[in-house]
Formats: C-alpha cells, sequence, structure tokens
C-alpha cells in the first residue's frame, strides 16, 4: 500500500504542477501566473522552479529524510514542482508528467531504505549520526513565530513573543504529562511553544485593522474561482497525502517527521496542527492572489491524518478538509481584508522560517560532523560553508549543514579504509 499512495502523489503532484493547478513551494507559486497567462515561457518558469527548488530537497528534504526513513513532504513535491513545470505541454502531458512523478516518489521511498542500509553497512557506521541533522531544527522551530513578530512588529515585541513561548516550554517540560481523572495527557513542549508564539504572533497582527475593504475577494474572483474549478482533483490530492500520513511513511514538517518515529503521534499532530495555523495567511494570501493552490493546501491534512492514525479515515478527512478550505477561501480574503496585518504576517512567516532552518540546520550539520569524527567534522562543515559563501552560495544556505554532514560520513569511511581514522570502540 505503502508504494502505491507515494507512486499516486508523485503522479497527481506533478500533473498539478503541470498544468498550473497546485505547487508546493511557497516562492513559486506567486510567480505561476506570470506563465499560465503568457508572460513567462515554459523554458522559464521550469529553471525558476529548479533553482527554488533543487537544493531544498538535497540539502533538507532528503537529509531530514535519511535521518528518520520517514519521507519529509518537501522531498517529494519539491521535485514534482520540477518535474510538472519541466514536462512540456502537450496532448501527452499528463501521462508523461504523472509516469515520471509516480517513478521519482517510488524512487524516494526505496532509495531511502537503500541509503539507509547502505550508511548502516559502512566500516564506520554513521547513520546514527545523521539524526543529529534535524534535532535543532526539532528544537528552534517553536522560535520562528518570534522572529516573524520582530520582522513585522518590532524587535521588542519579538523578544515578548519569545519570552513568553520559552516559558510555555519550560513549563511543559515541568508537568507534562498532565493528569486528569484517569486520563494522562503528555503534550509535545516543542510543538505547544510554537502554538504559544503563532497565537501571540496572530493576536499581534490582528490588531491592524483596515476601515476600508480592499475587496481583495473581489480582485481576484476570477483566480479563486480557478481554484474552485479544479477543488476535486485537488480534494484527491489532499486525500492520498493524508493516508501517506496516516501510514507513517511521510509527515509535514521536521518535528512531526521526528515525532512520528518515537511514535508520539497525538504529539506529532499537536505539532502539525500548531504549524498549519501559522500557514493559513501565507497559503491562502499566495492562492487567492495567484489563482494556484498548494498540493497539501493549509496542512491541516497532516494534523488530522495524526489525530486519525488510520489511512482510510485519514483519507476521508483529508478530502473533506481540501474541499472546505477552497470554499472558504473567500471568506478567507474578506477576512485577511479587515486585517491586513495578518495577511502581512505572510512574508514574515516564509522570511521567518527559512532564515531559522539556515541556522538550525547548519548547526544540526556540524553536529552530526562531529559526532561522526570529532574535530575535523566541524573544522570540515564550517570549512565548506565559509568556502559556500566565499564563491557566491552556489549552494543554498539551508543545504550546506546537511550536505556537509553527508559528505563528512563518506570522508570518515575512505580515511577509515586506509587506515588514518581508527572508530572508538563501541
Amino acid at each position: 500500500m505503502s508504494t502505491f499512495v507515494i507512486a499516486a502523489i508523485g503522479a497527481l503532484a506533478s500533473i498539478l504542477a503541470n498544468r498550473g493547478i497546485a505547487v508546493f513551494n511557497d516562492g513559486l507559486r506567486p510567480i505561476m501566473p506570470e506563465h499560465i497567462e503568457g508572460r513567462m515561457s515554459k523554458a522559464e518558469i521550469a529553471s525558476t522552479s529548479f533553482a527554488m527548488g533543487f537544493g531544498l530537497v538535497i540539502g533538507f528534504g532528503i537529509p531530514v529524510s535519511i535521518g528518520a526513513a520517514i519521507l519529509l513532504i518537501h522531498s517529494i513535491l519539491l521535485g514534482t514542482d520540477i518535474i510538472g513545470t519541466w514536462v512540456p505541454r502537450g496532448a501527452f502531458s499528463d501521462i508523461i508528467a504523472g509516469l515520471i512523478g509516480a517513478l521519482y516518489g517510488v524512487g524516494l521511498l526505496t532509495g531511502l531504505q537503500w541509503i539507509v542500509n547502505i550508511f548502516q553497512a559502512l566500516p564506520v557506521n554513521v547513520f546514527d549520526a545523521m539524526g543529529a541533522i534535524s534535532s535543532p531544527v526539532i528544537m528552534a522551530f517553536a522560535a520562528f513565530p518570534a522572529l516573524a513578530v520582530a520582522l513585522q512588529q518590532g524587535v521588542k515585541k519579538g523578544v515578548i513573543t519569545l519570552a513568553i513561548s520559552g516559558l510555555v516550554r519550560v513549563l511543559i517540560v515541568r508537568f507534562s504529562p498532565l493528569n486528569i481523572g484517569n486520563s494522562s495527557i503528555s503534550l509535545n513542549p516543542d510543538g505547544m511553544a510554537m502554538l504559544a508564539g503563532m497565537i501571540i504572533l496572530l493576536t499581534f497582527a490582528s490588531r491592524e485593522k483596515s476601515e476600508e475593504e480592499t475587496g481583495l475577494a473581489a480582485i481576484f474572483s476570477d483566480r479563486v474561482a480557478r481554484i474552485k474549478k479544479n477543488v476535486w482533483i485537488l480534494a484527491v490530492m489532499g486525500a492520498l497525502v493524508a493516508m501517506g500520513t496516516a501510514l507513517h511513511i511521510l509527515a509535514g514538517d521536521p518535528i512531526s517527521l521526528n515525532l512520528v518515529k518515537e511514535m508520539k503521534y497525538t504529539d506529532a499532530a499537536m505539532a502539525a496542527l500548531a504549524r498549519a495555523i501559522g500557514f493559513v495567511p501565507l497559503v491562502a494570501t499566495t492562492a487567492i492572489t495567484t489563482g494556484v493552490y498548494g498540493p497539501v493546501g493549509m496542512t491541516f491534512i497532516f494534523a488530522v491524518a495524526l489525530f486519525a492514525n488510520n489511512p482510510f479515515i485519514a483519507a476521508a478527512l483529508g478530502f473533506v478538509i481540501i474541499v472546505a478550505e477552497v470554499y472558504l477561501l473567500s471568506s478567507i480574503a474578506s477576512f485577511l481584508d479587515k486585517f491586513p496585518g495578518i495577511r502581512k504576517s505572510a512574508d514574515s512567516i516564509r522570511t521567518a522560517m527559512s532564515q531559522l532552518l539556515e541556522i538550525a540546520l547548519l548547526v544540526g550539520g556540524i553536529n552530526a560532523a562531529n559526532q561522526m569524527i570529532a574535530g575535523l567534522g566541524v573544522f570540515l562543515v564550517i570549512g565548506l560553508y565559509l568556502l559556500n559563501e566565499a564563491a557566491g552560495r552556489p549552494i543554498v544556505r539551508m543545504a550546506i549543514g546537511p550536505v556537509g554532514a553527508i559528505l563528512v560520513g563518506i570522508i570518515v569511511n575512505i580515511l577509515a579504509a586506509i587506515g588514518l581514522y581508527i572508530p572508538p570502540a563501541a
């Protein structure tokens, strides 16, 4: 079943990208109308998609997936964005895009296990150390709402947000699990800290109100109508992703991915829910203004799939949620009109998440490399980072830490093979 679901996700996502119905990359979505409306050629949109997505697949999606042996959704859907935009439009474009996308999805699923097996079979087993790549992301992710607040509302309010999020984390660590009667509720500290930060972000943003509505829904009514026209195929996509999430072969973010790995499904669902709340302004704004939706919608499907923890129930819920999201777009647009601060927060959220991931993945890569070979690992990853900066960043910052850690893992095994490194006794 897992292989079929991943193949179907890869195929359908590639078709959606090829038709310009939905793309996963939040940075690519605003550019898609330029191609759809004839102002950008197929070659231009394809090269843009590749430039924006390839580094994230190699440097973020796959390394994080390797560490948990669970596919981070970025690994597959950023790849299908590239596949869909590259396949030429024609009579057989859906078939070609779907076939390549299906093969890509299956290749990722089987290749991931293949890579894990290789790392485990090497003379120096560096697989366990790979898990350290995503550890800082899990712990630091809760800080991105504070950064988003600082970018939009000023550093003072950002500090307040960070302090409250940190306090929530401390309290959850101290008092979780919560015992209510005969029930015990265990809450993830990082997920709850992120949820608290998102609530504060939305509270600050909602204070900025508009007396005059811009008529966002009316201005972009044709583009909202375009999304509604494709609601049923988008709903099928949502059902497939929800099913894959409930099968524990997919995850929507690094925090929930690692919690699923630890079989903490409720905690993973809460973390996914907190992230989804923050993504509403971002996804809704880009969807309304471009007429292009995201294949996972506003990401609520990940949370409900984990709460359901049953692939068939999750599929039904995923279908319904995407339909509801699409038909609520006009209402969301009216709401964002009244609260322009929330609409503006979309850019702050995107920037904050990118900056946080750059730092967290670099730290994670350094930690992983140091576990593989103390001292030299840190030297090599930091050296690679500095050289990449000097060269004008041919590798995106986000990818340097994970790529560096993987290279160190290969180098360590080469050194061990030629006798220049003796691994410590287990």
